[in-house]
């Protein structure tokens, strides 16, 4: 390839509304330096981090113009020196949205420690949504707070693209996996994913719906990427010495979470972040992870796709997506 590609890229211009702030810029991109491949982009997934994004709210990112979208796949079309990835290669991973550059475009830059290759038979818009929830879901569910086979695994909106994930990843782990949703309309969805049982939070003491759908034991550990009241109310579900995991705060606000409750029954908070693990640990991860993807224990949980020319309406409205993850179609 020549030095530089060049092509269009969704870019947050200025923060505020979505609609308005997030525009096509015709982009070039130089080769990519050490850690990083450079992707023509065929699929990327979207998420609530892109909302953020745009309206300013995401910490530790560079002020506009930024990219969106953490997560693409598509084709290697360059490596730096001593890569483990060649051009041709068909790959999916994590974007560098960190340093400005997102999946929401014709390229885009992907971490080659958060990258792996397409498994055989996984479609371009399960490949385009599968890196950011598995990475997190393999993050929260073996690597910081493992759950064992047998246990009871209670997942806080688990119709949303980041719990979707922790269903399958923990009924693949051998879990009974318990869903919370905020409302009635994610029930087939968490189902198809492989929930036992799903839950309305809303339908009353959440506590108690948890200690009944485990047949009074309780859940041994909670996944919440909603953070708020949600997981407080969950937690008084828990086992004695049981677990909550937390992910994110979809909900806008984090847990607040009494230490005194923590104190009493023996509880443990466990903070859940994908990065920062060393190359090693991450290539194990991915290797697991591509593992039950091949053997299609694991399936990126889509929900809707939506085309290139889409994005800001997309990003403005994803508050009222349907069930799972949204998958944008860059390119054919």
């Amino acid at each position: 390839m020549s030095t530089v590609v060049r092509g269009k890229a969704w870019r947050v211009a200025s923060h505020g509304d979505p609609a308005r702030v997030v525009q096509m810029r015709e982009m070039a991109w130089p080769e990519p330096g050490h850690g990083h491949i450079l992707i023509r982009v065929r699929t990327a997934g979207a998420g609530h981090p892109d909302q953020l994004i745009a309206t300013g709210h995401f910490p530790g990112l560079p002020g506009p113009p930024t990219g969106l979208g953490a997560e693409a796949a598509g084709e290697v079309v360059a490596t730096a020196p001593r890569s483990a990835y060649r051009i041709g290669d068909q790959v999916l991973g994590l974007t560098a949205v960190d340093s400005g550059w997102g999946g929401l475009a014709d390229y885009t830059y992907l971490q080659e420690q958060g990258t792996m290759r397409i498994p055989d038979g996984m479609a371009d818009e399960e490949a385009g949504g599968f890196a950011v929830g598995f990475r997190t879901a393999y993050a929260g569910l073996v690597d910081r707070a493992p759950v064992e086979k047998g246990q009871y695994l209670v997942v806080l909106g688990a119709s949303g693209s980041t719990g979707a994930t922790a269903v399958q990843l923990g009924r693949a782990l051998g879990a009974h996996v318990v869903a919370v949703t905020g409302g009635p309309g994610g029930r087939d969805f968490c189902l198809r994913c492989g929930a036992e049982t799903v839950l309305d939070r809303h339908a009353g003491n959440l506590a108690a719906q948890i200690r009944a759908a485990t047949g009074g034991h309780g859940a041994d550990l909670i996944y919440d990427p909603v953070g708020g009241t949600a997981a407080v109310a969950a937690m008084g579900g828990l086992v004695r010495n049981g677990r909550i995991a937390l992910v994110g705060v979809a909900g806008g606000l984090p847990a607040p979470i009494d230490p005194l409750v923590l104190l009493f029954a023996n509880l443990t908070a466990i903070g859940v972040y994908a990065g920062g693990y060393s190359a090693a640990q991450d290539a194990a991860a991915w290797e697991a992870l591509a593992r039950l993807a091949r053997d299609r224990k694991i399936r990126t949980p889509v929900g809707a796709v939506r085309s290139f020319a889409d994005v800001p309406d997309l990003i403005a409205t994803l508050d009222n997506s349907p069930p799972g993850k949204v998958v944008v179609r860059v390119a054919v």
